[in-house]
């Protein structure tokens, strides 16, 4: 089961994600929570008056569960589009991270049903309180097995993101499990660690 961060480290930071997962630190095994529609197209394509659509059926969803959405984000200079959802408790606090996941399986069913995007897109729900920077050798050691998002340098100096679980970093490498398998990110191309909360893919 996701695991919950820490009040100590809820600093009321937003975490921008390309994706999800739900995984278990005991397990090499993780389940792409990526929410997907349609063939991609270019960031151009996308709807205009979606913001309200959106909001309500995220706030339908997020009532049933005594959730309250902070904001709706269309990030469309991401290809596929992400949609990232901020929630948190009705009465203003942090969600933890099986709060998280458990909004995000309803959630994106619903947006499904309702069909109001037609591109391919990504469905990331995070909160206020999740998306804290890792930076010291203790953070990495106090989070391994907890899902992060690894901004860095790629083919080009291109910027990209990984996602998967920490294994931990060393002095060359920062090291994660993606979908069973040990990534190995030099120290040098990373930009950003961060703790990201996970979606359900039920």
């Amino acid at each position: 089961m996701p695991q919950s961060i820490p009040e100590s480290i809820q600093q009321g930071v937003t975490s921008e994600t390309a994706a999800g997962f739900q995984a278990s630190p005991d397990s090499d095994c993780l389940a792409d929570a990526s929410r997907q529609s349609g063939a991609p197209r270019s960031p151009e394509a996308v709807p205009t008056d979606l913001d309200a659509a959106l909001q309500n059926l995220a706030n339908g969803v997020a009532s049933d569960l005594g959730l309250a959405v902070k904001a709706i984000r269309l990030l469309s200079h991401r290809l596929p589009l992400t949609v990232q959802v901020l929630v948190q408790r009705a009465d203003g606090q942090d969600v933890s991270l099986d709060e998280c996941a458990r909004f995000s399986g309803p959630l994106a069913e619903a947006l499904e049903a309702a069909d109001l995007l037609s591109l391919a897109y990504v469905l990331e729900v995070s909160s206020p309180g999740i998306g804290e920077v890792l930076a010291s050798d203790r953070d990495f050691t106090s989070f391994r097995g907890f899902p992060v998002e690894v901004l860095h340098h790629g083919e080009g100096s291109a910027e990209q993101v990984r996602q998967g679980l920490l294994l931990g970093r060393d002095e060359r490498m920062v090291l994660l499990n993606m979908r069973g398998r040990t990534v190995r990110i030099p120290r040098e191309e990373v930009l950003c660690v961060r703790l990201i909360c996970p979606t359900d893919d039920s």
